[in-house]
């Protein structure tokens, strides 16, 4: 394969274009459901950014762990997770991940290695720093991936938790996937450094920014930073620079930022990108394209009518799994 393609073949690279795919079709989906009454609460969606959760789970190994955030749905999907149950769970059914019970911002998938998503800007962040000392002093070959936000790396838990995986050289892969909005915050109002992966030094790690939009370029850098932390290398910042393409979450008008801001980052969609470097490189067809699409919009289907036809929890068992 060619260096364009790092060392992804043909096969693996369809099945990662599918995992986008599906990732932008169930979040479409979601939001079609939610403004037709059928899903409760608030959600925040992560169209635009499918680019970055798949590349970075792309690198990882099935018994790899990864934390989440409450924009996490395209995480959980990349790591592995099944639309039919993930819908599920945002209609608030039983056969959800989480019997019903998380909901949009606290999905969690434990047999892909999904610790679960968390609602608190940066909550995630120092659980990472357990998980790596769990993985090291187990002498396990594995690594965690934590994401979240440019918001939360101004929030004191990051700084606590790259000091500490530093200074222990844990097996975590911070993973800042950098949208330019922590809710209607520009990054560029909240950080004085230009990169935030430039915070890594402050702790004698690794740091790299990469174009959060370029799934192989994502792949490529998130692979290096896992067989660094495997090999005794110690914890990386990882910088993915992306967008949203919708607002924070549904209540969001979205007055801090431009429509001609919006379009110019759609024009640079990681799935079509991805699409038409396949292509122009003959690893894939317009038609296959077509089959491809045709394939996720079935999948979304048959987990739309999964999650409707799926039973309400028992108000019986409303206390299970809760501890004190």
């Amino acid at each position: 394969m060619s260096e364009l393609f790092a060392d992804l073949t043909p096969e693996r690279l369809r099945e990662l274009l599918h995992q986008m795919l599906l990732i932008r079709a169930f979040e479409e989906s979601a939001e079609q459901l939610y403004l037709q009454g059928l899903i409760h609460g608030t959600m925040h969606l992560s169209i635009g950014q499918e680019g970055s959760a798949v590349g970075a789970c792309a690198a990882l190994r099935p018994t790899d762990y990864i934390l989440s955030t409450h924009r996490g749905h395209g995480h959980c999907i990349a790591k592995g997770a099944r639309a039919d149950q993930m819908m599920a769970e945002f209609f608030g059914k039983e056969s959800g991940y989480c019997r019903g019970r998380g909901g949009s911002m606290h999905m969690a998938d434990v047999e892909t290695g999904n610790l679960g998503a968390n609602g608190i800007v940066a909550g995630g962040v120092p659980m990472a720093a357990g998980v790596g000392l769990s993985i090291q002093m187990q002498r396990q070959d594995r690594v965690v991936l934590v994401f979240f936000g440019d918001g939360a790396s101004n929030e004191g838990a990051f700084h606590e938790s790259l000091n500490l995986a530093a200074i222990w050289n844990l097996p975590v892969l911070y993973f800042c996937e950098n949208n330019q909005y922590a809710m209607s915050m520009s990054i560029a109002r909240a950080s004085k450094v230009d990169r935030i992966s430039d915070r890594a030094a402050g702790y004698g790690m690794a740091g790299v920014t990469v174009d959060g939009n370029d799934l192989v370029a994502v792949y490529r850098e998130t692979q290096a930073a896992a067989e660094r932390a495997r090999g005794g290398g110690g914890p990386t910042l990882i910088e993915a620079r992306t967008y949203r393409w919708k607002g924070h979450s549904k209540s969001d008008k979205q007055r801090y930022r431009t429509k001609e801001e919006v379009k110019e980052w759609q024009d640079r969609d990681p799935i079509a990108r991805l699409a038409r470097r396949m292509i122009e490189a003959g690893l894939l067809s317009e038609a296959g394209l077509g089959d491809v699409q045709a394939r996720v919009d079935a999948e979304m289907a048959a987990a739309i009518e999964f999650a409707k036809n799926s039973a309400e929890p028992d108000p019986a068992t409303i206390l299970e799994g809760v501890y004190a």
